[in-house]
């Protein structure tokens, strides 16, 4: 199951950047495609809000 990106996002940019598949592009809130997202939980390691979550 891929992540999801909650409102709690604070646009850091810290998620995309520890991506190891690149599947997070800027937006408010940043956004993570679903179809590239390997289920790694990097991003939501690396958020120092937890905005990103399982889906």
């Amino acid at each position: 199951m891929a992540y999801k990106i909650s409102d709690d996002c604070i646009g850091c940019g810290v998620c995309a950047s520890g991506c190891p598949v690149e599947a997070i592009s800027e937006g408010t809130p940043y956004v993570i495609d679903e179809s590239v997202c390997i289920d790694c939980g990097a991003c939501a390691a690396n958020c120092p809000v937890g905005a990103p979550a399982e889906a």
